[in-house]
């Protein structure tokens, strides 16, 4: 069965630059700054992207991100409580956001 996410895709991903390379060389470049080892570790900031990925809803980040945890020696458990974190802020966001509501509700019923 055919879908839009082709996981295959995520192989081609460093030829981005094909179509503009001096600006995927700029980001590629800042992407590995990014996840060098500094004030957190690489495994730390793996378990931070997984969480964001699912933020995003990004499914090929969320491969990648899933695959280089496990090489980076995360357990199932620790993976697991990222995607929480990242569904309670999710959550905690959109709850927040009823707020606005609440205080237009007030406004509009006075």
């Amino acid at each position: 069965m055919e879908n839009y996410y082709n996981p295959e895709d995520l192989k081609k991903f460093g030829k981005i630059g094909e179509f503009q390379k001096e600006l995927a060389d700029k980001f590629f470049d800042y992407y590995g700054a990014v996840f060098a080892e500094g004030a957190l570790t690489a495994r730390e900031k793996s378990l931070i992207a997984l969480a964001v990925a699912h933020a995003v809803q990004c499914p090929y980040c969320i491969d990648a991100y899933t695959t280089d945890t496990l090489e980076k020696g995360c357990s199932e458990a620790e993976m697991m409580e990222a995607v929480h974190v990242s569904a309670a802020i999710r959550g905690g966001a959109s709850l927040v956001h009823g707020v606005q509501m609440m205080n237009k509700a007030k406004e509009l019923s006075m």
